[in-house]
């Protein structure tokens, strides 16, 4: 005997209205992840909307509770990255230098070792492995700076073990975020969701190498949002960290962390762990902040930094009592800089930062995090309590000199007023060194100021070894980011006569 359901009247209008709330959500999906994909100067307008994704529209409301669709659009678009670094040798110069404190001071302590005639060996090179994830067709991929660090081989492989040769593309060591370009065309990709959407308690997705271990998908939820764990050493850092309990572990680093309709809204960065396994808890750079990374990296080669100009402490109950504050939210501004956009909005010692555009903050992270998805120039809306009053002021955010205006690829570097090279095999072997760039000429800057002459080898500089022009550029970066009235180069080299100097370059004037 067949049976047959009847719809009532009232049946098929709620079926009807069903059917137009379906529409309705698909439709905002759909324009939601256009909205969230937009690049700042439409740098990767290549790519387009997968159909993968726009699939999603079709069935609104199956990523709510099932985790398969998110971890099919996701995988394919998430890649094994294979880094080789030389190892640092400590040596010494053939001229001498031993025993000088200042020497040791800027190179580390050194073990004198008779110099021999022998044929020049290759450094020993040390192999590291991470994530990284697709975000354009045309093979442009973001993974972690601490990845590929000084490294000086990047090697790619799909999730289909296709393997490509990659190319740095840039770095920002104060975000912990690299982007990679590889040579290969319609390619899978994740698009960006919006980290600020993210609730604590939503489901999560981690989906990396972890161990080597190719295309791993973990589940967990969002445990806590604007973490500052204090890992990336930098003076400008921004840490405003998604937490999750989705398990990460070694490899994982620069892999993709996903809501459940597979956007991108993290990239995993670290975990908390006394053993280096997973123990609980995973960091990720919210994807906020990476799409201002890249965009900037791929237009400019390195991130346009927009500077507010303040120094900030967090609210505890014992500061609220001492200020008679009345909010426990919010970040206590401990110090304004002269001349800086904060001072010039009419920002103040004491006052609490609330809000950035209208963006709640309830922390010094918060207000970090905001600030570094903008750009010099930029106008931002912050919103402070004053006497526990309420006030809306508008500041024009500067770069790092103070100046409003967006900085040019060359002009840090420009500032030394030097061209530089790498150090051939006869300075190598002269003076027993494994890296080293000469200063080929001198011009008008900084160098010729502070008496550095054509033919200096810069062995290192703050400290940190100089292999490259990329490392210059690194260092006078992280000098000009200091807030300290001083900027200074420590320049540590050799002259091709043997005679060791040492040079403090006050790059800040």
């Amino acid at each position: 005997m067949n049976s047959i359901m009847k719809f009532s009247p009232r049946t098929k209008l709620l079926g009807l209205f069903a059917a137009v709330v379906a529409v309705s959500v698909a439709t905002n999906v759909t324009t939601n992840l256009i909205s969230n994909n937009k690049q700042s100067g439409e740098y990767f307008q290549n790519s387009q909307i997968p159909a993968s994704y726009a699939a999603l529209a079709k069935a609104p409301r199956a990523f709510d509770t099932d985790f398969t669709m998110a971890a099919e659009l996701t995988l394919h678009a998430v890649v094994h990255v294979k880094t080789k670094s030389p190892v640092e040798m400590q040596q010494g110069f053939g001229g001498g230098g031993f025993g000088d404190p200042f020497f040791d001071y800027f190179f580390g302590p050194q073990q004198p070792q008779r110099r021999q005639q022998q044929q020049p060996q290759e450094a020993p090179m040390r192999e590291g492995s991470g994530s990284g994830v697709i975000i354009s067709n045309d093979g442009y991929i973001v993974t972690n700076n601490h990845v590929i660090d000084k490294s000086k081989e990047i090697e790619v492989t799909l999730n289909d073990k296709r393997t490509f040769k990659a190319k740095l593309v840039g770095a920002d060591p104060n975000t912990d975020i690299a982007l990679l370009k590889i040579e290969a065309e319609k390619l899978p990709m994740v698009l960006f969701g919006n980290s600020d959407s993210v609730k604590v308690g939503e489901w999560v997705l981690a989906v990396g190498n972890p161990f080597n271990l190719t295309s791993t998908v973990t589940a967990g939820i969002v445990s806590a949002k604007a973490r500052n764990i204090n890992i990336i050493n930098s003076q400008m850092k921004i840490e405003s960290f998604i937490q999750t309990d989705a398990a990460i572990n070694p490899g994982n680093s620069g892999g993709a962390l996903v809501n459940t309709r597979g956007e991108l809204i993290g990239i995993n960065t670290a975990i908390a762990s006394q053993t280096g396994s997973y123990a609980g808890y995973g960091f990720a750079v919210p994807s906020g902040i990476v799409k201002k990374v890249v965009s900037d990296i791929r237009q400019f080669g390195f991130v346009q930094r927009a500077v507010l100009g303040v120094s900030m402490q967090e609210l505890t109950n014992e500061v609220a009592k001492e200020k008679n504050l009345k909010t426990m939210e919010g970040a206590l501004v401990a110090e304004v800089v002269e001349n800086s956009a904060a001072e010039k909005a009419g920002i103040k010692k004491g006052d609490v930062i609330t809000k950035v555009n209208n963006n709640a903050t309830k922390s010094s992270s918060e207000v970090q995090e905001q600030i570094g998805r903008l750009s010099p120039g930029d106008k931002v809306n912050i919103t402070v309590l004053r006497d526990n009053k309420e006030l809306k002021l508008t500041a024009e955010l500067k770069n790092r000199q103070g100046s409003t205006k967006m900085a040019s690829a060359e002009a840090d570097i420009d500032i030394l007023g030097a061209d530089f090279k790498v150090i051939n095999e006869k300075l190598k072997d002269q003076f027993q060194l494994d890296y080293g760039m000469e200063v080929s000429t001198v011009k008008k800057g900084k160098f010729q100021e502070s008496g550095i002459k054509a033919g200096f080898v810069i062995v290192k500089i703050n400290n940190q070894a100089i292999r490259s022009i990329d490392d210059i550029k690194e260092v006078l970066s992280e000098a000009l980011n200091t807030n300290d009235k001083f900027k200074v180069l420590n320049i540590a080299g050799v002259y091709p006569n043997g005679k060791v100097a040492y040079y403090a370059v006050n790059v800040g004037e």
